[in-house]
């Protein structure tokens, strides 16, 4: 009888095997044999363990008081310049809002606009008296279905560029563009606030086949965010979206590297909002590995977000101009470009994707899933078709699915310094929008009524409240979960409260309302209430809010112990095929 291995020989043998797993897993070169072995969930799964126990802390400065992400978060981009009939318009507006987004993202192209010269808004060729038709009409039409635009403004018309006929090619002369971005920002005020200053220019594709150019870059930006400010003051001009890249090359720059030449070049004051593209890729929607220069990833945005930081733009936010995984058919006839999914798999990435930026990045806004539809039956021939949220036809795909019943949950207030209008808040009574430079992000709501509310729920373990004090100020009585909460006062009745009356103006103070929660999902109650000597003028003030708080990492034990797993499968199958091959040699 054989003698059975020691407890250490065993705990050794484990460990090895972990070891050599975590070897099998993350070399590139086998990677297939292993997803052949273990499946690409569990090898995602694997990826995002091991990332989540090994990745460096990034420097993202998450509680800093932003504008523009306390909104829908759900966006889409569509093709509607593309459109014939109307009805298609429709009925891609109303797929879009039925499925939960509260935004379309459209491209505008200026070559489409001012074709024949400048000032010229026909085009002649095909009989249109009128450029801009198309476009009034897909505002028109977005505004009646209660979606927003963002707009992105890109291409050249033939006589603004020089020496070549790439549409995708900026203007010999930029103030051309800036006169363009200006007449489009004075004809859509009040319908479109939110524009994007052309797309992906650290790659040669999208700048004239030319070699990039960070400077020239914030050149553009620069003359489109003065000419759009003096057509509308309200509006909000985001930066393009880099495309994310490792390469160094004629072709493109590595987006990191390109943003900050772009901060070099005095970018800073020229953009409201930045873009990032969080493709998932080759790997899934947790994998927090953070390789500037060695792959891409979902967590690309991260390091984007983190060059902000470091040249002092932590107050202003992210949107994901393009996100997705592209659900390639097996049998295409060409190798991936930007790897491939399941159908089942794209459905469950998207959504997992949008949960951890909500949960993870509260520096992130509006996220835009690249795309909804493709118009011609042409495209399908093309890999960027399977992106799509439905098909050609409109039948929806699993991920469209799968959106729409995520978008309808319940609103959820995530980690972060969050405003007065986020979108998760219910008020009720007679709150008014207060314009004022003290505040927090120059607003709060005030109201002169007893037993106004102010509902939420958000995901954490800890939260504050940020308020103005006067000598007017009344009394918030706050629930947390149905109880007070513990770091509160209380009245004579056991009720908690944050008072508001100060003999002198206080403004943003921070005013801690509970902690040690257990993280998770808590509910907030606050009532105005009056002082107990209420003056005749009595009002109450809501400016801010913080929540903080993570779940428990558990990376590092499923890790090793996937690790572990799959090491064992590896070492049957290698026993299996040893085995297979001795046979071979005995017969």
């Amino acid at each position: 009888m054989k003698s059975l291995p020691s407890k250490r020989a065993l705990g050794a043998a484990l460990v090895l095997i972990a070891v050599l797993a975590g070897l099998v897993i993350f070399r590139d070169f086998a990677k297939d044999a292993v997803v052949q072995i273990i499946g690409e969930d569990m090898r995602d799964d694997l990826v995002a363990a091991y990332s989540s126990a090994t990745v460096r802390v990034p420097d993202t400065a998450d509680m800093t008081a932003m504008p523009n992400t306390g909104l829908n978060p759900f966006g889409v981009n569509v093709f509607l310049e593309q459109e014939v009939e109307e009805s298609q318009i429709r009925r891609t507006l109303q797929m879009v809002k039925d499925a939960g987004f509260g935004w379309i993202k459209q491209q505008v192209l200026w070559s489409e606009i001012e074709i024949p010269s400048k000032g010229k808004y026909v085009d002649e060729k095909n009989g249109v008296a009128d450029t801009w038709a198309k476009y009034d009409r897909i505002v028109n039409l977005a505004n009646e279905y209660g979606l927003q635009v963002i707009a992105r403004l890109d291409t050249s018309p033939a006589w603004a560029i020089r020496g070549t006929t790439k549409i995708e090619t900026p203007p010999a002369n930029y103030d051309d563009y800036g006169d363009f971005v200006y007449n489009i920002v004075r004809r859509y005020r009040g319908r479109v606030k939110y524009y994007q200053i052309w797309n992906e220019p650290n790659t040669a594709f999208e700048w004239g086949n030319q070699r990039v150019n960070p400077v020239d870059y914030v050149r553009l930006l620069k003359t489109a965010y003065i000419r759009a400010k003096q057509a509308d003051p309200n509006v909000v001009i985001l930066a393009a979206a880099l495309a994310p890249t490792i390469e160094d090359s004629d072709r493109a720059m590595n987006d990191v590297v390109f943003l900050q030449k772009m901060y070099d070049a005095g970018a800073k004051n020229y953009f409201d909002i930045m873009s990032a593209n969080p493709y998932g890729l080759r790997s899934g929607p947790y994998d927090r590995r953070l390789d500037e220069d060695k792959d891409v990833n979902f967590s690309r945005p991260i390091l984007i977000r983190e060059v902000m930081v470091r040249n002092g733009d932590a107050s202003k936010p992210m949107w994901g101009s393009e996100m997705g995984w592209n659900a390639l058919p097996l049998d295409y006839p060409q190798e991936p470009m930007f790897g491939r999914v399941t159908p089942e798999q794209q459905a469950r990435y998207t959504v997992k994707g949008y949960q951890r930026i909500l949960e993870e990045w509260p520096w992130m806004g509006v996220v835009n899933l690249w795309h909804f539809r493709r118009v011609h039956p042409v495209n399908q021939n093309e890999q960027m078709y399977y992106f799509s949220l439905v098909d050609q036809d409109f039948t929806p795909n699993p991920v469209y699915n799968a959106m729409k019943q995520f978008t309808k949950s319940e609103r959820l207030v995530y980690r972060g310094y969050h405003q007065e209008d986020h979108w998760a808040l219910d008020y009720k009574g007679n709150w008014r929008t207060v314009q004022d430079m003290n505040a927090s992000l120059g607003s709060y709501r005030a109201t002169e009524t007893a037993g106004d509310e102010v509902k939420f729920t958000f995901m954490g373990d800890k939260l504050s409240l940020v308020v103005p004090r006067s000598p007017q100020g009344g009394r918030l009585r706050i629930v947390v979960d149905g109880v007070p909460p513990n770091l509160l006062p209380k009245n004579s009745n056991g009720k908690a409260y944050v008072d508001l009356r100060s003999e002198v103006e206080a403004w943003q103070q921070i005013v801690p309302v509970a902690s040690g929660l257990a993280y998770g999902r808590h509910t907030v109650d606050i009532v105005t209430v009056p002082q107990r000597e209420p003056t005749a003028d009595t009002r109450w003030y809501f400016d801010a809010f913080i929540v903080d708080g993570k779940p428990a990492n558990r990376g590092v034990l499923v890790f090793l112990l996937g690790s572990s797993i799959a090491g064992i499968l590896v070492g049957l199958l290698a026993a299996r095929v040893a085995g297979a091959r001795l046979a071979v040699l005995r017969s």
